[in-house]
């Protein structure tokens, strides 16, 4: 058998979004289960839609997934000399092998699968509108191609003058008239397409001297040995053409399989910035600057943990046929099988991803915790000693999602309260509370002696405790009043009471 391999081709157009996230790591888990190679190539034939920085941000956002290539751009997202000298199938980056492209292009016309196009966009534009105005959608296939100019419908010597005098000429692919053509997809099923509906596609551009998608993605598999083609479910449509082109070659073709798209919480569609934005959710795994200064946020800045991501993505589409939804990378490898990713979009849930992350929260270790939060303290002007921050840490983590939910948490065990809930204090600031919270204050050492003078006074238990908590917190919310004491001291405690006393009106 041969070798898994499978690629993750990106192109650099803008931040990666979370479904090509789930694609890559799909791929990567394929390949580490059936013990082969990740691939990781940048389709960035379309210049007009690149964009700076993008690329560097495919590469960090799966650096902090841990999703590692096994060949493609090295760590400086620079592709090595040292690796294309060894590795035959580099350079990994499109831009970078345009050089091979127009000989596969040439060859497709020299076998009768391909022609050249010397229509221009205004006149591709004439036909499009004289086709709408019948009520025809305008198709350039085998019923429209024998009257626009192309090397089909000139002489021989008119195409070689038009090739070498013009820059805007392209090469399309020779769609067939009227025939069935039949695919296999690992997730879908046997599929079916007449070629009467499908156009004749661009595959080289005289202009740029690119290929388009269609014509390097097809020639970079074949040369890579790709063995499998998991994307996402929008390149469906571009099936029967690759199995055409694949077939034009005389090339093996890799198994595809198409994946679910993400879709939006609320509704149908398909997950997009917009949703996010709207909902307060990301959903790009880093937070992305655009070059006009509108910044995206990002799952990282947002707080989570890299592998809680991880597993609510893998989760979205892959159903592992048990109740487990908490999974390692390791698992995850072992468990994962394209046979069970769904054919249906799958609806992301965004307190689904919470729970995850909190669920990973849980799992980590106070001193883990802790060396996270600490920036966190300093940056609130907190200096504390890693002890008390693990115990902070481990009295508090059950109640977070983030780490970041810590300071809200528990920021009165590092400093008196400057204000005070409204309402709060309109419900149990009162004068008779307060006399009794003071008095139980003063006249006892610990929180168990209070509690016992105050069952002894037989005096309301809630409202005289609300009342020290909202003296000590700021609210009537917060840690157990012992805890709060035994962090901050009953000096400290005293204090705050006796603060509250002078600002809060009775």
């Amino acid at each position: 058998m041969k070798r898994t391999r499978v690629r993750f081709a990106p192109s650099p157009t803008g931040p990666l979004h979370m479904g090509g996230v789930r694609t890559a790591l799909y791929n990567y888990l394929i390949a580490k289960k059936e013990g082969g190679d990740f691939i990781l190539r940048i389709e960035d034939t379309d210049s007009h839609r690149f964009v700076p920085g993008a690329e560097e941000y495919i590469i960090e956002s799966l650096r902090w997934c841990g999703i590692e290539p096994d060949e493609g751009l090295d760590e400086n997202g620079k592709v090595a000399e040292s690796v294309s000298a060894r590795n035959p199938h580099a350079p990994y980056r499109q831009s970078q092998r345009r050089s091979i492209y127009r000989k596969y292009a040439e060859q497709l016309v020299s076998g009768g699968f391909a022609y050249y196009a010397f229509d221009s966009a205004a006149e591709l534009e004439k036909a499009r509108a004289e086709a709408e105005s019948e009520g025809r959608t305008f198709i350039y296939n085998a019923a429209t191609r024998s009257s626009l100019r192309n090397s089909l419908t000139l002489s021989g010597a008119e195409t070689e003058r038009l090739i070498a005098e013009r820059d805007d000429w392209t090469i399309r692919f020779r769609m067939p008239e009227n025939e069935t053509v039949e695919m296999d997809d690992l997730i879908r099923g046997h599929i079916e397409v007449n070629s009467s509906t499908l156009d004749d596609k661009v595959l080289w551009k005289r202009a740029d001297e690119l290929p388009t998608y269609h014509l390097a993605n097809i020639v970079d598999d074949h040369l890579m040995e790709i063995t499998k083609v998991i994307r996402g479910e929008e390149w469906l449509p571009s099936l029967p053409l690759h199995y055409l082109l694949y077939a034009a070659f005389g090339w093996e073709r890799p198994e595809f399989a198409h994946l679910p798209l993400l879709l939006k919480p609320v509704g149908n569609g398909k997950l997009s910035k917009r949703d996010g934005d709207k909902m307060g959710f990301p959903v790009f795994p880093l937070k992305w600057t655009a070059a006009d200064g509108t910044e995206s946020r990002g799952y990282r800045e947002d707080g989570y943990f890299p592998d809680a991501f991880v597993n609510l993505l893998a989760m979205l589409g892959w159903n592992p046929g048990t109740e487990q939804e908490i999974f390692s990378m390791e698992q995850l490898i072992q468990a994962f099988s394209l046979d069970k990713v769904g054919k249906s979009g799958a609806k992301f849930n965004p307190d689904k991803a919470k729970w995850f992350n909190k669920e990973y929260l849980r799992m980590r270790s106070d001193r883990e915790l802790a060396a996270a939060w600490m920036p966190v303290l300093a940056a609130e002007g907190v200096a504390a000693d890693e002890n008390t921050v693990l115990e902070i840490v481990a009295l508090i983590k059950e109640r977070a999602t983030f780490v970041s939910d810590f300071w809200n948490i528990a920021w009165y065990l590092f400093k008196a309260p400057e204000e005070y809930v409204e309402k709060d204090a309109a419900k149990f600031w009162k004068e008779e509370n307060v006399r009794m919270a003071h008095q139980a204050l003063e006249s006892t050492g610990s929180v168990e002696e209070m509690e016992e003078y105050i069952r002894a006074m037989e005096w309301p238990m809630g409202k005289v405790m609300n009342c020290i908590r909202l003296a000590l917190t700021g609210s009537s919310s917060g840690l157990g009043i012992a805890e709060i004491i035994r962090f901050i001291g009953r000096e400290e405690a005293l204090m705050r009471f006796r603060r509250a006393e002078e600002r809060l009106i009775v």
